[in-house]
């Protein structure tokens, strides 16, 4: 077999591109941020002076620091980009348009196929970083409505979860975190009889993911099996002769 190097990339075998928040927090593993989260590498980008605070207000302007970032993401190698913010859906279709590889920014891109796997009278609970800040608008970027069968809840009143992620402490509890995500996931239940899975939207969220499993007992989808649907198409398994 012949390789033949290409013009501009510097490693090989990253398929998976991550946008970065510009942020100061600890990315543990399972966290989309850690790249210990992975049975395969992926290569990170740091989107400069896109904060938290920018990405929940919706702010628009960070288009084209996004756009760089993706195109020296492709131009590195990378088969698909994706991010470590669901809200970064308010970018989806407009990076689409200058990219060759696939996209696929938010987690929320798993709700079609999520609602279409439960009853057709369950709900489908979110739990995301901030339920003032996931709108209507964010929901349109990615083609979809804010549905009724969508019930909505979020940590922007989880003391610890706050201190690390919006407050930007630089240091994360990950027990009171678990405890103060598996409290929402429950309330959540306890209020929607006909609760049918849930999805945890923020890219933080996937370490919490067994225990919400485990107190809840319903499917529980995240960035990662998002990432990692994605990682499959891109690197297939050969089942023909070893």
């Amino acid at each position: 077999m012949i390789y033949l190097a290409k013009k501009g990339q510097t490693s090989y075998g990253e398929d998976i591109g991550i946008l970065l928040l510009d942020t100061f927090c600890p990315f543990i593993p399972g966290d989309v941020g850690n790249a210990s989260s992975y049975d395969y590498p992926v290569r990170f980008k740091k989107v400069a002076g896109l904060s938290v605070e920018k990405i929940l207000s919706l702010d628009k302007s960070y288009l084209p620091a996004v756009i760089n970032s993706a195109k020296e993401l492709e131009q590195e190698g990378v088969q698909a980009i994706t991010s470590d913010c669901g809200f970064m859906a308010i970018f989806q279709n407009e990076l689409k348009k200058h990219l060759r590889v696939p996209v696929f920014l938010s987690s929320l891109l798993q709700i079609p196929m999520i609602t279409s796997l439960i009853k057709s009278d369950a709900k489908l609970g979110i739990i995301t970083a901030d339920s003032q800040a996931l709108i209507d608008q964010v929901f349109a970027k990615i083609g979809l409505k804010k549905a009724d069968n969508l019930i909505i809840r979020g940590l922007e009143n989880s003391s610890a979860f706050v201190r690390t992620v919006m407050q930007e402490s630089g240091f994360l509890d990950e027990v009171a975190i678990k405890k103060e995500v598996v409290q929402v996931a429950k309330r959540l239940q306890t209020d929607e009889r006909k609760l049918g899975a849930i999805l945890l939207e923020c890219s933080m969220l996937p370490p919490y993911g067994l225990a919400v499993q485990q107190e809840t007992n319903l499917p529980v989808f995240d960035f990662l099996t998002m990432v990692n649907y994605v990682h499959s198409s891109l690197s297939k398994k050969n089942f023909g002769e070893q």
